[in-house]
């Protein structure tokens, strides 16, 4: 009986995060659609260009301190606990002012295309000060399982950043304001953080021991490197826009590329309920019930995909013209270059990869195909324009799959044809 009752509240607790997840996405999804009727294709151009920084910025330097959480909290103390989260936060606050002054007008060495955000001043560095030392927020609640106070926080913090940039955007259409609402929202985030852990955990000493840091550090940052080098690969052909062409053009190339959001969020959904299952199964010894599981997995996602990516493939013109307006037309053809590349998504690997603990050959496989994105999308952007860019990362992406399905054909010991069974 406490087995099924704990089943079921992991199932409601599944539930209520995957739908809190579902309306932040939204939320991020239709806020583009309001600015683009409230801002001027320069000002939304630099809008995106902030978050392209950030997302680079976090990927890069947040090295999983607070995903790695999930190791050391529950298996500790209250003290120890109080101890691992005060170290994740300094971190986080630490990594966060180093960012902050990379970005800063008073740095020398700042790439040229993030140089059209230098007239804001202060406003970049400081937003992003804050919004790194309140990132723990985005998962500690839910380490702590403490899935209501996760979903009341995450839907306060997205309603609250939606509705004020939406405001600010329609009342002034001015960047600057838009950059004093997005300090607020940080520092809101940054405010039920600093509530959370004191409630919870406690603001006491110790905040700093080097030895269990170090090893806190040693078990969280290469999970981190090789989520940077995988984020990186899905950013690199934004890069290479956002350097290359006007703020125009980035912002029609950054819209076609909101399509990921939606791919991404149906292929998680699908995972997260297969994976415990294949886990169980791979570690019953049965590897072919675990690649038969995975198969139908991918077909379910490939049932939900496909349709859509034809449909956005057929009518991309339609689709922004009625929600993004005929101002950004250019992201026409860019829209069908990442259909086509999101179409390979449905064959998900990740997951045999980490069954398999092939975790430093996919660290070596992101590395090589970061390289190979961001070769083929500056030469695709050179001789083809914007849609050469995006192109760049339909490449790359099939390099991955042909790398990496050949490696779980030879790790699980099957044929190359069988790794994939789309009779499903």
């Amino acid at each position: 009986m406490t087995a099924a009752i704990t089943l079921q509240g992991l199932k409601r607790r599944a539930l209520s995060l995957g739908m809190v997840k579902t309306f932040d996405q939204a939320m991020q999804f239709l806020l583009p659609i309001v600015l683009v009727r409230c801002l001027d294709a320069a000002t939304f151009g630099e809008y995106r260009l902030l978050w392209l920084i950030v997302g680079t910025l976090i990927g890069l330097a947040s090295l999983n301190m607070g995903g790695g959480l999930y190791f050391f909290l529950p298996r500790s103390d209250p003290a120890r606990k109080r101890l691992y989260i005060h170290h994740a936060w300094l971190y986080l606050a630490a990594v966060g002012a180093l960012c902050a002054l990379i970005v800063s007008p008073l740095d020398p060495l700042l790439p040229e295309a993030a140089r059209p955000l230098m007239k804001y001043g202060a406003l970049l560095p400081a937003f992003i000060a804050v919004w790194f030392a309140a990132l723990l927020l985005e998962s500690l609640p839910t380490i702590d399982e403490r899935i209501g106070w996760q979903a009341a926080a995450t839907l306060t913090v997205s309603v609250a950043r939606v509705a004020l940039l939406a405001l600010g955007a329609w009342l002034t259409g001015d960047m600057r304001v838009m950059l004093w609402l997005l300090v607020a929202a940080a520092a809101l985030k940054l405010g039920l953080l600093v509530y959370y852990v004191r409630r919870h955990h406690g603001l006491g000493r110790p905040w700093l021991e080097p030895a269990a840091f170090a090893a806190q550090f040693r078990h969280s940052a290469p999970f981190g490197f090789s989520a940077a080098l995988y984020g990186l690969r899905g950013q690199a052909d934004q890069w290479v826009a956002a350097t290359l062409f006007s703020l125009h053009s980035f912002a029609a190339f950054s819209i076609a590329a909101i399509l990921g959001q939606v791919v991404n969020l149906s292929r998680a959904s699908v995972l997260e309920a297969f994976l415990p299952s294949m886990s169980r199964m791979h570690a019953a010894g049965e590897n072919a019930g675990m690649m038969d599981m995975n198969s139908r997995a991918n077909v379910l996602v490939a049932g939900l995909l496909y349709p859509l990516l034809a449909f956005v493939f057929v009518y991309a013109d339609d689709v922004v013209r009625v929600v993004y307006t005929s101002t950004y037309l250019d992201a026409v053809p860019v829209m069908r270059v990442y259909a086509l590349d999101m179409a390979t998504l449905a064959v998900e690997v990740g997951s045999l990869l980490l069954l398999l603990r092939q975790g430093p050959y996919a660290i070596g496989v992101n590395a090589v195909a970061l390289a190979f994105s961001a070769a083929a999308s500056l030469a695709g952007a050179l001789y083809f324009g914007l849609p050469g860019a995006a192109a760049g990362s339909v490449l790359a992406l099939l390099l991955d799959r042909a790398l990496t399905l050949r490696r779980i054909a030879t790790t699980a010991g099957i044929p190359l044809a069988q790794v994939q069974d789309w009779r499903g």
